[in-house]
């Protein structure tokens, strides 16, 4: 077990943090709004502080999920950042998602603190994070990540390591660009359906034991058909993702067509007023248009 600090409480980090806590690690937990580290403290038992370097102090191990780029780069520098309160010796894990830039950029900063460094975002959701099984996908040092993934277990179904710094995140793009062309795919199969004049519920509890089934397909369809948006990771974060995805595509020049268009989808969704609806809405904007 080890001391462990936890910043970013939001809809993944705050049951995250609480599975460190339960497994016995000796959780201290940071926020923006420090009400939520409170609370936190409050139902897990252990203990919040007003800084990341507070929260970083004698920690073993530091993990952040927090919203963007310079959320994390504000969590881990400047006085008050991580950075400054951690020891040599001890490890920082990034479970947001972010550019590969910005992970090399820090895990450069941590390096020259005599600070490891693992890039190491995550697939599953709100639910995932809820039941500890996330998956999840580290870059970094071998020994890096070999300190850090018995305490990421607390939270992982599964938990591997790409490469160096930076492949975590360029995996979790891979992760994100198949998320948009299958939430499209059952978004247009589903209006075809309905279009047609089918039962859907039917025609997917046949199609999805054959080739055409996925993680989305057994999972969303009936929220879609249902017109309920409001179960996992939000349209305006997912244009975030993408926008990482397409970015780091112009720069290694690998093409992303289907990604680019259902960005853009996406982007009438926000202009529909779901920006916080969830990524199934693609099938929101099919209903809109037909």
């Amino acid at each position: 077990m080890a001391k462990v600090a936890f910043l970013g409480l939001g809809v993944m980090g705050f049951p995250m943090a609480g599975h460190l806590q339960a497994k016995g690690h000796e959780v201290t937990v940071y926020n923006r709004t420090a009400a939520k580290a409170a609370a936190w403290a409050g139902t897990h038992g252990g203990r919040s502080a007003a800084t990341p370097a507070e929260a970083a102090a004698g920690a073993a191990f530091v993990m952040a999920c927090v919203g963007n780029d310079d959320d994390l780069r504000a969590v881990c520098l400047g006085p008050e950042g991580a950075f400054a309160g951690m020891s040599a010796g001890a490890t920082f894990v990034d479970h947001t998602t972010v550019s590969a830039k910005v992970t090399r950029e820090l895990a450069a900063a941590a390096a020259a603190r005599g600070l490891g460094f693992v890039d190491a975002p995550v697939s599953g959701g709100q639910a995932g994070a809820e039941n500890g099984v996330l998956s999840v996908m580290c870059g970094g040092t071998e020994a890096d990540y070999a300190k850090a993934e018995p305490v990421i277990a607390a939270y992982a179904r599964i938990c591997r390591r790409i490469g160096d710094s930076g492949a975590g995140q360029l995996a979790k793009m891979m992760n994100q660009i198949c998320i948009a062309g299958l939430v499209q795919g059952l978004a247009e199969a589903l209006r075809f359906g309905e279009k047609a004049g089918l039962d859907g519920e039917a025609v997917v509890e046949v199609i999805s034991q054959g080739a055409a089934g996925s993680w989305q397909m057994a999972n969303r369809h009936k929220t879609m058909l249902a017109g309920k948006f409001d179960y996992g990771f939000a349209v305006d974060w997912m244009r975030k993702d993408l926008g990482i995805c397409l970015a780091t595509a112009d720069e290694i020049g690998a093409p992303l067509p289907v990604t680019a268009l259902v960005d853009q989808f996406y982007k009438d969704v926000q202009a529909m007023g779901g920006s916080r609806w969830d990524t199934s809405s693609l099938f929101a904007r099919l209903r809109k248009l037909s």
